[in-house]
């Protein structure tokens, strides 16, 4: 049976260029209100990714992401954000594009095509049957990204498809499929667009309720978050401020003796047990 990729539908619009700037953008918007419906049909496999993920983490698993061009660097960029959002040690989500760091800026020419290349890749952090792979594809057919979630699988990973496509040759590899069919794109096969937007919403998902699940929130506070510039210390003072009903120069001295949010709040209930 043949494979039809409605990511590379024609577009719904055409004569793009004899459009006012202002039809351009209404129509792109009109094209985005259909990502959030389309994720949201993919809440239950998501959710099964979560759950199933979750346990290997609390085992000490990681969370990979792997994809090629605009779908490698969205996970690239989610995993980036983990350390300084939640204070989870970089290795724990870890993201991997195909031809390397150097293709988060610039094109590496034909690196999407190698089906080996991307457990070789992944083989670099020792992967075990802990960890969980999500192959990352708007296409669901990029090689790179094929082989690495059947190599993942082969060897006992967890393994998830996030792609553009229903039944795609990635889908057909992994245990759970994340279709997020949002359509055809409003420029024809421009899968940065819709695409990419559903692509970023998903590793959202899965990346905070992980977060959440292992303990990294406290109500609706990023507790563990870095204290890496003034902004974050002054938001960290202040969650301090509204937990303890302490001073604000209490509170940033406690805060900035014990590191984070979290640890300055069992620091200080913890001398209050004491008294």
């Amino acid at each position: 049976m043949d494979f039809r990729k409605i990511t590379e539908q024609p577009s719904s619009y055409d004569h793009l260029e004899e459009m006012s700037v202002g039809e351009l953008l209404a129509h792109i918007h009109d094209e985005d209100r259909q990502v959030a419906e389309a994720v949201g049909r993919a809440i239950p496999a998501v959710e099964r990714l979560v759950q199933q993920a979750e346990i290997r983490m609390r085992q000490g698993g990681r969370l990979f992401y792997i994809g090629a061009g605009t779908s490698g660097r969205l996970g690239v960029l989610d995993a980036s954000e983990i350390p300084p959002t939640f204070g989870m040690p970089a290795g724990v989500v870890i993201g991997l594009i195909a031809g390397g760091d150097r293709a988060l800026r610039n094109p590496v020419e034909g690196a999407e095509d190698d089906p080996e290349q991307g457990w070789k890749d992944l083989s670099a952090y020792r992967p075990t049957p802990y960890d969980t792979v999500v192959g990352i594809a708007a296409s669901g057919t990029t090689p790179y990204v094929i082989g690495a979630v059947r190599a993942a699988r082969a060897h006992g990973l967890l393994t998830a498809a996030l792609s553009s496509n229903p039944a795609s040759p990635l889908a057909a590899e992994a245990e759970i499929a994340i279709e997020t069919v949002v359509g055809p794109e409003f420029i024809t096969g421009s899968s940065r667009m819709k695409s990419g937007t559903a692509q970023k919403m998903v590793c959202n998902m899965i990346s905070t309720a992980l977060m959440v699940r292992l303990g990294r929130v406290r109500g609706n506070r990023m507790v563990h978050m870095q204290l890496s510039n003034r902004k974050l210390i002054d938001r960290g003072t202040r969650m301090l401020i509204d937990e303890l009903q302490l001073s604000y120069e209490e509170a940033q001295r406690l805060l900035l003796a014990n590191g984070s949010v979290e640890r300055a709040i069992e620091s200080y209930r913890n001398r209050e047990l004491l008294k």
